[in-house]
């Protein structure tokens, strides 16, 4: 335990056992070392003199937990632990093969690691953590639409959705067109896949445009109609008074085809007023299929003889470009005056990609610290279902709607930082904080896919968020280079030339990547700042010292002095602008 004596364990994390081990390290071969398992994390320490080994693993992160060889198996370390996790990287840990060595280990952590799937409370519900700002309260839908101007003559806001009766992944507050009533909504909710109508998500002030949400049509194979469908999108239109109404649907056209032979598909010439786009983004099994070859040519070794070349066949950055693209493209229409409506198969996935991005693009609230998380916590809590799915302490690792879409969003914000790296208040560290806690089960932040869930399970009430833990060391989290520029619209070059693989995430476990993370310029920076700040400390000293010597001046008695020069003449204030 000598070892492990300087784990430090978070209020309301339990040590569960630990265990002698060998880790087969990708990178200095078999380590000896001790395990710590708690009811939060997998915590390694070498034990070898000549090589210092640490992980520090969230349960929560890891995907799959299998036995490695069996109680005859032959060659050395081939007896333990296969694990795999959702952050890009593998584990594998040896035992000794006498004795059912790692039957304790492997159950507890199975059970630990997937506890929905033993009837265990997620983390979440048992830290104790507590912080000075309640990050619960950072969004709150009706001051979110007033700060856009809402509700107006135009744009009203309904609680049709209190009870979720009317769509069950919708939130309860909801921004639809003024001249909408209660029941044309019920009726057009019957002719979007899952009931999800379109909603607004953003307006423009100036022009009043606005990005709309929802859906596919239920148009089936026999080409149904719904004259409220389309008189309700003509609302949208009419609001601000738009020549036609652009649709963008997510989906390459083939598969909105198709989707017709299961009762979906999309806007037709019925639609009159209104052009539709398809943008050709592939669904989430095709991402996940992406990142998983990804996946294959990081970790655990870079291929570096045809690293182009591998990195061109798993299609990541092409599903990153298509991804921005579109996004650009409703932002550019949005800012041109023309409403826009978004829509994929059943408007969870790659339309809170689009719609996400392209308010961030137009709005530059979004693009701070504070409006940021605003963002993620409107998409989180409002209506965004696949977007944040990737099961959460179930054991079930072969789930096929798990998604690797919300990766990818945050993938196409660091592409944007890094094109623009003034315009975002927030750094590269908060997306990666972000990204972490996505799997760690450490917040509620991330748990469930829809707020009608959250409330079942009181996520409010019973865990912390994550952005409890960001606003309580926001210095952190900040860009040093920001420069507040409020009305910018900012238009990512999204061509393959442009873009990056973030080498910072995808490659970080990789330890010669790791040293290399800081960026020399930033490092500087920072420097800088830290010398300014130790000297504005300073220079406060100064002031003080200055202000009680002038004090004990002016109230002792006036020398018999030739001199007729005052106290206050003789010494002079130090004033240093900054």
């Amino acid at each position: 335990m000598e070892l492990l004596a300087d784990v430090s364990l978070l209020p309301g994390e339990e040590r569960i056992i630990d265990k002698d081990i060998i880790y087969m390290c990708h990178f200095n071969g078999a380590v000896k070392g001790k395990v710590l398992i708690t009811n939060y994390r997998l915590y390694f320490k070498s034990s070898d003199a000549d090589v210092t080994v640490m992980l520090d693993v969230p349960l929560g992160a890891i995907s799959r937990v299998e036995k490695m060889g069996g109680a005859s198996s032959r060659g050395e370390n081939s007896y333990g632990l296969d694990i795999t996790c959702k952050d890009m990287r593998n584990l594998k840990f040896a035992l000794k093969q006498e004795g059912h060595s790692r039957r304790d280990i492997f159950d507890l952590l199975f059970r630990h690691a997937f506890p929905l799937s033993h009837g265990l409370p997620l983390f979440a519900y048992v830290t104790q953590e507590k912080y000075a700002e309640n990050g619960w309260n950072i969004y709150k839908p009706v001051e979110e639409f007033r700060r856009q101007g809402l509700p107006n003559n135009k744009w009203r806001i309904t609680f049709i959705n209190k009870s979720y009766d009317l769509c069950d992944t919708y939130p309860t507050v909801l921004a639809v067109p003024f001249k909408s009533k209660e029941e044309d909504l019920r009726r057009v909710a019957a002719f979007r896949s899952k009931g999800r109508i379109p909603v607004l998500s953003w307006i423009h002030r100036e022009n009043q445009a606005v990005i709309v949400r929802c859906s596919q049509p239920l148009v089936g194979m026999s080409g149904k109609r719904n004259r409220d469908d389309e008189r309700y999108l003509d609302l949208i239109r009419e609001a601000n008074d738009t020549t036609k109404l652009t649709i963008y649907d997510a989906r390459p056209s083939v598969n909105a085809v198709a989707n017709k032979a299961t009762g979906g598909g999309y806007e037709g010439d019925e639609y009159q007023n209104a052009e539709l786009i398809f943008l050709d983004i592939q669904n989430i099994h095709v991402m996940r299929e992406s990142l998983k070859k990804l996946k294959d040519i990081v970790y655990p070794n870079v291929e570096e003889s045809h690293w182009l070349s591998s990195l061109e066949s798993t299609h990541w950055l092409e599903h990153v470009k298509l991804v921005l693209s579109g996004a650009i493209q409703v932002a550019d229409k949005v800012s041109s005056g023309n409403s826009v409506v978004v829509h994929c198969s059943d408007g969870w996935d790659r339309t809170a990609q689009l719609t996400s991005l392209a308010m961030l693009m137009l709005d530059s609230h979004y693009r701070t610290l504070r409006g940021f998380q605003v963002s993620m916590s409107k998409k989180r809590l409002s209506n965004c279902f696949s977007f944040f799915s990737i099961g959460h302490g179930d054991k079930n690792h072969a789930d096929q709607d798990r998604s690797p879409i919300f990766v990818q969003f945050i993938d196409c914000v660091w592409q944007m930082t890094k094109q623009f790296p003034t315009a975002f208040e927030f750094n590269e560290h908060l997306l990666l904080t972000i990204l972490d806690h996505l799997y760690s089960c450490r917040f509620g932040t991330f748990l469930y896919n829809c707020e009608s869930a959250r409330d079942q399970h009181e996520v409010r009430s019973k865990t912390v968020s994550l952005w409890s833990l960001v606003n309580s060391k926001m210095d952190i989290y900040l860009n040093p280079f920001y420069t507040p520029e409020s009305g910018r619209v900012l238009y990512p070059v999204a061509s393959m030339r442009h873009l990056e693989l973030w080498v910072t995430y995808y490659i970080r476990w990789n330890p010669r990547i790791r040293q290399q993370q800081q960026s020399p310029v930033e490092q500087r920076y920072k420097e800088l700042l830290a010398l300014r700040d130790e000297y504005l400390k300073k220079l406060e000293q100064l002031q003080l010292s200055d202000s009680s010597t002038s004090s004990r001046l002016a109230n002792s008695p006036t020398p018999n002095t030739s001199s007729n020069t005052s106290p206050s003449q003789q010494y002079t204030h130090l004033h240093t602008p900054f």
